[in-house]
C-alpha cells in the first residue's frame, strides 16, 4: 500500500498493515464478492454472507477457515432501474428492503460490538446515483439517497466511539446490476423515447473493473483518516461537480424567495 500524504490522510500505521476482520453482506456476487476476495487475498478474515451459502463454497475452498459463510437475506429483519410512475408498491418496497433497510439492520446489529471494542469501520455501498439522478431509476435513486442520509447522520453519532464510517459511491462497473440482479418495472410506452435516449447516452460507456474496486477499498479501510464519501470511478467527480454547481446557482437565484418564506422581503 502506498502512503497517504495529501489532505491530512496517512497510513494506518508504519510498516505492515494489521490483518482485519470483515463482515461483508452479499458476498456471492458483484462488489460484495470482489471486496471479499480482495480482503482474503491479503490475509484478512471475512464473515461472508449470502442468501445461499453454496455460492460461497469456492471461497471456502480457496481460503479455508479465513472465511465464515453465513446465510443472510438482508431484506429480512428477523434473520431497478425504473421511472417512478411505472413502479408498483411491491417493487419500491423491495428496493428499499435491500438497499436501505438491509443496510440499516446489519448496521444496527454490528454497532454494539464495534462500540464495545472501541472502534471499527462501517462501509456502506451507495452509488454515484446516491448523489445525483438519471431517468428510469427513481426507485433505485430513492433508496440510495435514503442510505446516504442515514449514513451521513450515523457518522456523526458514532465518531465518539472510535467507529469510522464511509460511503463508497461507485459509477458504472461491470457487475451484474443490469443482468440477474436488476429488477425492472413493466414499461409504459409513453416513456419509450426517454428510455431510448438514456440507453443511447450510456451505450459504449466504459465499465470499471470490480476487482480493481476491491483493491481501492483496501486503501480506504487502511487509511488513518478514511473519507466519509469516496467515488469509485474517475468520471464521477467532474459530473457531480457540475450537478452541485447547478444546484448552488438555483439556490442563489431563488435566495430572495427563501428569505420571503421566513418573513423576509424580496
Amino acid at each position: 500500500m502506498r502512503s497517504r500524504r495529501a489532505g491530512g490522510r496517512g497510513p494506518a500505521s508504519p510498516g505492515v498493515v494489521k490483518a482485519k476482520t470483515w463482515f461483508i453482506t452479499a458476498s456471492s456476487r458483484g462488489f460484495g464478492r470482489r471486496f471479499a476476495e480482495a480482503a482474503l487475498s491479503r490475509g484478512d478474515r471475512v464473515a461472508a454472507t449470502a442468501r445461499d451459502t453454496t455460492a460461497l463454497a469456492d471461497l471456502v475452498t480457496a481460503y479455508g477457515d479465513a472465511v465464515l459463510p453465513i446465510a443472510l437475506d438482508v431484506r429480512d429483519k428477523g434473520a431497478v432501474g425504473t421511472a417512478v410512475e411505472e413502479l408498483g408498491e411491491e417493487q419500491v418496497r423491495d428496493q428499499f428492503e435491500t438497499n436501505f433497510f438491509g443496510a440499516l439492520w446489519v448496521t444496527q446489529a454490528a454497532l454494539p460490538f464495534l462500540r464495545a471494542q472501541g472502534g471499527g469501520h462501517i462501509v456502506q455501498i451507495s452509488s454515484f446515483g446516491g448523489v445525483t439522478t438519471w431517468p428510469n431509476m427513481g426507485g433505485y435513486h430513492a433508496s440510495k439517497w435514503a442510505l446516504e442520509g442515514l449514513t451521513d447522520t450515523l457518522a456523526r453519532e458514532v465518531a465518539g466511539f472510535g467507529v469510522k464510517v464511509t460511503l463508497v459511491e461507485p459509477d458504472n462497473f461491470a457487475t451484474d446490476a443490469a443482468g440477474p440482479s436488476g429488477v425492472h418495472a413493466r414499461p409504459l410506452s409513453v416513456y419509450d423515447g426517454m428510455r431510448a435516449a438514456v440507453a443511447a447516452a450510456f451505450s459504449g460507456a466504459p465499465a470499471g473493473d470490480p476487482a480493481a474496486a476491491g483493491r481501492a477499498l483496501l486503501e480506504i479501510v487502511d487509511a488513518e483518516n478514511p473519507p466519509l464519501r469516496v467515488f469509485f470511478g474517475a468520471s464521477s467527480l467532474p459530473a457531480v461537480a457540475q450537478v452541485y454547481a447547478e444546484r448552488l446557482k438555483t439556490w442563489e437565484d431563488w435566495a430572495d424567495v427563501s428569505a420571503l418564506a421566513e418573513g423576509g422581503r424580496r
